[in-house]
């Protein structure tokens, strides 16, 4: 084996925003030794999957929540890669842990801003303000990451066209390395949703608009659109993700964390207790041929990159094929498929088209 993506899940949180369905832990700061404790147990044991790595991504949860000698703790022993990313939201963000990320090897940090409104943060149930992006932001920098990416979230209840334009101006305001800008999408199920659900149905039909002027605003700010929802200058690529994008193997570590290796892919328990004592109770997907072609077109095709075809053909459906290339959405060349700009905004309708 030679994995050469790892992805930590570090789930401690001050709070559990509404919206959110990952796995998560609301404080529990008495455990977050016993959970580095444990994470370095199932790396250890899974240590013969990996190669050379490529990236390392610590996401939660919010991994910058985790107790500062835990975090360090378990960034000093963690294999060497190129590229070593950590999600921090903004309030917790203080010089001293931007300096120790530094020191300890982190390249690169995503910060969750999500917005620069506070009356749209207040219905994520956001804890940060404004300026803290701003000062977390700047001490970052002069930490000497020169890697940093913004989250921004659209499609808030409440949210009109005219805040999003300040949002997007805000973030530009920072002159981030690379934006990831997605619509808000709220799970089924979530206190979310029985808040906001009749205010996200009405707010539906805006949302292709709303894409069109995140994707126009940004890209003539001199950011690349590389991805969905992701932007990126001087070539600055999520290359974690992309490794995802590109339907590459992946071991993730920690609870909850989802690993494809081969033909398996395998999900830890959600369940904290189970993993700090060491019970992992794994679910198991086994994928066939045929799902990791699929897999690899719907994912490919998010990308601005033209998509290989090399064994992927079986996957495609050639009628669906030939009828989004008459309407001008796709752009079949030789042995590749692309996009073009408007099917990149209709996104998985026509992908689902292509896949039959």
């Amino acid at each position: 084996m030679s994995v050469r993506h790892l992805y930590v899940h570090l789930p401690f949180c001050a709070h559990r925003c509404g919206y959110c369905d990952f796995v998560t832990a609301v404080g529990r700061r008495d455990q977050h030794g016993g959970y580095v404790d444990a994470l370095l147990l199932e790396l250890e044991e899974e240590r013969h999957v990996l190669g050379d790595l490529e990236t390392i991504f610590l996401g939660g949860g919010t991994p910058t929540f985790t107790a500062l000698p835990q975090l360090v703790r378990l960034l000093e022993a963690l294999p060497a890669a190129d590229e070593v990313t950590v999600e921090a939201n903004p309030e917790t963000v203080t010089p001293e842990l931007a300096r120790a990320l530094r020191t300890a090897g982190v390249t690169r940090v995503s910060l969750g801003a999500q917005s620069f409104r506070t009356h749209l943060l207040a219905v994520l149930e956001r804890g940060a303000q404004p300026d803290d992006v701003r000062r977390a932001f700047a001490a970052l920098r002069d930490a000497g990451f020169d890697n940093l990416s913004l989250d921004l979230i659209y499609g808030i209840p409440s949210q009109s066209a005219a805040d999003l334009e300040a949002d997007l101006a805000d973030a530009l305001a920072l002159a981030p390395d690379h934006l990831s800008c997605y619509e808000l999408e709220a799970k089924a199920g979530t206190r979310f949703t029985h808040a906001w659900g009749d205010e996200l149905e009405r707010q539906a039909e805006a949302m292709e608009d709303y894409f069109e002027r995140v994707v126009a605003t940004l890209t003539d700010a001199g950011y690349r659109w590389y991805e969905t929802a992701n932007f990126c200058r001087d070539d600055k690529r999520a290359l974690h993700n992309l490794g995802y994008w590109l339907g590459r193997d992946y071991l993730g570590i920690g609870i909850g964390a989802v690993s494809t290796i081969g033909a398996e892919r395998r999900r830890n328990t959600a369940k904290l207790a189970r993993y700090l004592a060491g019970e992992y109770d794994r679910e198991i997907e086994t994928l066939d041929d045929g799902t990791r072609a699929r897999e690899r077109v719907l994912l490919g095709l998010r990308l601005d990159d033209p998509l290989p075809l090399a064994g992927l053909e079986p996957a495609l459906d050639a009628a669906g094929l030939a009828r989004v290339e008459q309407l001008g959405l796709a752009l079949h060349e030789r042995d590749t498929l692309t996009l073009t700009e408007r099917g990149r905004f209709l996104g998985g309708a026509v992908t689902a088209e292509l896949l039959g």
